[in-house]
């Protein structure tokens, strides 16, 4: 008996991460960049929880998509995993990058447990102090507080973090018990993973994009004509959707949310990645700005 124990293993272990839809390279240890980054930055996410009451989840979500599972350039080369602006009270190294506005000042760390820690201390401000009345197993409450309290700009902020937790079952490390990826799959429920959840924003039903996603693939499983998903995106052909974007299920509509007026393109960013996190006609973004670049730092009118 127990020589077949490994062989068990291994066929509970792939048939578990067929499931979550890692694929047979999480199988075969060729993890993706996410699935990587959860591996070597949970257990420093799990610290931070301990010792600052912010739930795991919510910390590893908030890394996974500031720095893009860790490959960004501030992430490479000012190891900032959460893009922490400078503010008057930062003390340390910086460096320069299009953001909000061009040319923004963002901490610069050492070593990547620096920016953990500090981004813990971060969200200890006055600001944030009403997150820390919910429950810590609430990431979702956790998501949207960030949002309201201002952590970031996008309008789509929190529903972000929410798909990144739910998809890769990041809320199991909420326990303090829970190490690995590989442990979760242990736990993680396959239907909550196996579709992508629609949601709803200023009457515009969307999902978010997974790492790995495409027109076709998100077409056929929600049942909708694969050219209409590609017109209401502004895509011009199929192929594999920018991770945690938005995929629009009708038309855009012709302005950005109220209150929102500019936006500058980022270091990563484009016309159309605006767009999509504005839910605005890529049509309407270019006839407002007439002669503008699509390029970073060029700063876009939104109405």
């Amino acid at each position: 008996m127990k020589r077949f124990l490994p062989i068990m293993k291994r066929f509970l272990t792939m048939t578990v991460a067929l499931i979550l839809g890692l694929g047979e390279g999480y199988c075969a240890g060729r993890a993706n960049a996410y699935e990587e980054y959860i591996d070597r930055y949970s257990g420093m996410a799990v610290e931070q929880m301990r010792a600052y009451g912010i739930p795991a989840s919510i910390t590893l979500a908030q890394g996974l998509l500031e720095s893009g599972a860790g490959r960004s350039t501030l992430a490479r080369e000012g190891n900032n995993h959460f893009g922490i602006k400078c503010h008057a009270d930062w003390k340390g190294d910086t460096m320069l990058r299009d953001d909000d506005a061009p040319d923004e000042c963002f901490r610069v760390y050492l070593t990547p447990d620096e920016s953990f820690r500090d981004h813990s201390v971060f969200l200890r401000r006055k600001r944030y102090a009403c997150l820390f009345d919910l429950d810590p197993s609430d990431y979702s409450g956790w998501a949207r507080g960030l949002k309201q309290c201002g952590y970031a700009t996008d309008p789509q902020y929190a529903e972000r973090l929410i798909s990144i937790i739910e998809l890769y079952g990041l809320y199991n490390f909420d326990s303090g018990h829970i190490k690995s990826l590989e442990e979760i799959a242990g736990f993680i429920s396959g239907e909550l993973m196996s579709r992508h959840a629609i949601r709803r924003s200023r009457g515009l039903h969307y999902v978010i994009a997974r790492p790995g996603d495409t027109y076709s693939k998100i077409a056929k499983e929600l049942k909708i004509d694969r050219r209409k998903l590609l017109t209401y995106n502004d895509a011009e052909a199929d192929g594999e959707i920018r991770a945690w974007q938005e995929v629009y299920l009708q038309e855009k509509l012709d302005e950005a949310p109220a209150g929102v007026s500019k936006a500058t393109v980022g270091a990563d960013e484009s016309f159309h990645s605006l767009a999509q996190r504005f839910g605005m006609r890529l049509a309407r973004l270019r006839e407002l700005n007439p002669g503008v670049k699509d390029a970073p730092g060029s700063v876009l009118r939104l109405r």
